[in-house]
């Protein structure tokens, strides 16, 4: 079912080339340095769910498509906030898929479901409505076993680090129950501030309260609120945390004067205050941000972008992180240059930009990347953490900024299985890139296994100081 040189170029010159290029790298670990997988899997050990509470329940990038085709998210198990009726027999859940997984021919999600069928169940059937009873037997049997437990999978997975994401707000539990258990995966944590630093986030003066509550600092001040973020930070640091992540609505960033920015910090926690005082509050967090990251070390995520919660309908019945999450159009040069003014010439500090705007590769982000010490380019994420996607972060950016001001892969992913399969993706479609240099003479095949390992494994580690 998975042809070996899928993703690899048609020419057979460039194709031999990726092929010779990703036997160097196919077996390499796994570094995962961002994620939203959750730390209670690996805390608990438990077996994983049914197969759709595992891999179509929880995964918006399966249940949009099938929403956009007319199948109501209660029919694929997303439980409405109002406590109506919703579908809650896994088996069903999974039949519905499987007769609509045609929807999914030429996008990512095809190719990573169909990995995780192959490579993880042993499953050489098209899932289609025909198969769809034998093919979940077969996974049931499968995830019942002891190797199928997250801790197996993790350790099958050949995974070296993986990062999930937690708030502020979140106590670590279950990071400290992984540590308490000795078993040596690494999984550590990332620090989202967004809930208490994004103004129009729900219940944001809750949230700040709880924030001051749980550190015993001040936070209805500004000093008290900056020291309480640094307080936090730390308290990640203990449990591994190597970086921040900040999904703001826009690339914004602002420096203002300590009177100013307390000015509009209480203007704020006022809650009497308009979108654009929440904006220039989110933009000065970016800078007080990078401003802590070069105190206590901690790599610094920017994923700017995204109109979050585009449905106000969706939003309503199921709540955030239901698919309706939309690139918008986002601007860097002049949003980045007052942070990049303070501190985008400091060795010392790691600033990793993404971007759902395709068209700033080229234009914006290379030509910065290849200027700052302290920026980086994420590869593409998200809506393009796809083959093409990936084809075209590369062609976009390379002859500007290099390979080595990008940070390897990020595969974003809430779906433990795909992983693997993202990581595959990835390094394919490196290794066909590279290939293309090699036969295009622009580049000695030496050379380009160097990129391709350093592409998969060294960067990430570096950038994320794993």
């Amino acid at each position: 079912m998975l042809h070996p040189d899928r993703l690899f170029p048609p020419d057979p010159t460039e194709r031999a080339v990726a092929r010779r290029l990703f036997r160097l790298v196919e077996s390499l670990p796994i570094v995962s340095p961002h994620g939203h997988t959750d730390p209670a899997w690996f805390a608990r050990n438990e077996p994983f769910p049914d197969p759709a509470n595992l891999l179509i329940v929880p995964d918006h990038y399966i249940f949009r498509m099938l929403y956009s085709q007319g199948l109501p998210l209660e029919s694929l198990g997303v439980r409405p906030l109002d406590g109506s009726p919703f579908e809650t027999d896994p088996r069903e859940i999974w039949r519905r898929f499987a007769a609509h997984y045609y929807l999914f021919r030429g996008t990512p999600t095809r190719i990573w479901t169909d990995w995780v069928l192959h490579s993880v169940f042993d499953i050489s059937e098209r899932l289609n409505e025909e198969s769809a009873d034998r093919i979940y037997d077969r996974m049931e049997e499968h995830l019942a076993r002891e190797d199928f437990r997250p801790r197996a999978l993790f350790e099958r997975f050949n995974i070296e680090t993986l990062a999930t994401t937690e708030s502020p707000l979140d106590d670590l539990s279950h990071h400290e129950a992984i540590r308490r258990s000795g078993w040596p995966g690494r999984v550590i944590t990332a620090y989202r501030p967004d809930p208490v630093v994004d103004p129009e986030f729900e219940d944001f003066a809750g949230n700040v309260a709880r924030l001051g509550a749980l550190t015993g600092r001040d936070t209805q001040t500004w000093r008290g609120y900056l020291a309480a973020h640094r307080e936090r930070r730390a308290y990640f640091k203990s449990f591994g945390a190597t970086s921040t992540d900040h999904g703001h609505p826009t690339a914004r960033t602002a420096d203002l004067s300590q009177g100013e920015a307390e000015a509009l910090f209480r203007k704020i926690m006022s809650g009497d205050f308009s979108a654009e005082d929440a904006e220039l509050f989110r933009a000065q967090m970016l800078t007080e941000m990078a401003r802590m990251s070069l105190d206590d070390g901690l790599v610094m995520q920017i994923h700017p972008g995204s109109f979050r919660n585009h449905s106000k309908r969706l939003f309503a019945r199921f709540g955030r992180d239901k698919g309706a999450d939309i690139p918008m159009r986002t601007g860097y040069v002049r949003e980045l240059k007052p942070l990049l003014d303070a501190f985008g010439h400091e060795p010392a500090l790691t600033i990793i930009v993404f971007t759902l705007d395709e068209s700033t590769y080229s234009r914006e982000l290379a030509p910065l990347a290849g200027v700052y010490p302290a920026l980086r380019l994420g590869p593409a994420w998200w809506f393009f953490d796809s083959p093409e996607g990936m084809r075209r972060f590369r062609e976009q950016t390379a002859e500007t900024a290099g390979f080595y001001n990008t940070v390897g892969f990020n595969d974003d992913t809430r779906a433990f299985l795909s992983i693997p399969a993202r990581h595959d993706v990835a390094r394919r479609m490196d290794c066909a890139f590279l290939a293309r240099l090699v036969a295009d003479r622009r580049l000695d095949e030496d050379e380009a296994a160097e990129v391709a390992v350093d592409l998969a494994y060294n960067l990430v580690k570096k950038a994320y100081r794993l």
